[in-house]
């Protein structure tokens, strides 16, 4: 790529990229990969849509992270937190049966329209993930689920050069690295805050609850955590 390039450019290189790449994992563990996958063509067609709408320009923005893929999600669509309907209708690219709703995406949508919509949000957010491709484990039942990148000592020692250079990757889109949020409170922020100490990617790391602790367990309170969102996202309240 010569020239003059833009953060949609750099977003889609990477990409590509993560469709290169292979990991180790321990046994019982998979990586969902929508890049190199068998939809791997939609992915790309839908990924460079929505990444041209939002980000063919050079503006910084800062990053909003979580911790890995859901496998039903973004690890099937490769747009971060966006669901199968929304990116059919953003992209006019026929998604569907290949991608479910999630309530992580539904809570997220709100805050997006409540900031002042789509195109304010995604000018000034990059969303995306500390570990970018999705991870399963198999149940001791047979069954694959979701796992996080930290739920077993030895993966996240496999993963943990990988995790570092993703970062690194991403702050290489243009990012403003003087914030950065972090859906998940707990262990994602943990290991993301620690990693910041050694590198120094962030001056600030934000962290926020993830959606699915607060559809599946505060209901109640969901307009708090959405206005939480909404001011950290702001900028207010120091």
């Amino acid at each position: 790529m010569t020239g003059r390039t833009t953060m949609a450019d750099r977003i889609l290189q990477f990409n590509q990229e993560l469709a290169e790449t292979t990991l180790e994992l321990p046994p019982g563990f998979t990586v969902i990969n929508p890049f190199s996958g068998l939809q791997k063509e939609r992915v790309r067609e839908v990924t460079t849509a929505f990444y041209r709408k939002y980000y063919d320009d050079d503006r910084p923005r800062r990053l909003v992270l979580g911790s890995s893929p859901a496998r039903r999600g973004t690890a099937v669509t490769g747009v971060p937190f966006e669901d199968a309907k929304l990116l059919e209708s953003e992209t006019g690219v026929d998604v569907d049966g290949y991608a479910v709703s999630r309530p992580s995406a539904g809570f997220l949508h709100d805050v997006i329209r409540r900031y002042g919509g789509r195109t304010m949000f995604y000018a000034d957010f990059v969303m995306n993930f500390v570990c970018p491709l999705g991870l399963v484990r198999t149940s001791p039942q047979g069954r694959e689920v979701n796992c996080n990148y930290y739920e077993n000592k030895k993966l996240l020692g496999l993963l943990r050069s990988f995790l570092v250079k993703s970062l690194e990757r991403q702050l290489a889109f243009g990012i403003d690295a003087s914030v950065c949020y972090c859906i998940g409170s707990g262990e994602n922020f943990a290991f993301l805050s620690k990693v910041n100490e050694g590198q120094r990617f962030f001056r600030k790391i934000v962290p926020l609850e993830h959606p699915r602790f607060i559809t599946q367990y505060n209901g109640a309170r969901t307009e708090e955590f959405t206005e939480k969102y909404l001011s950290a996202l702001r900028g207010e309240g120091g």
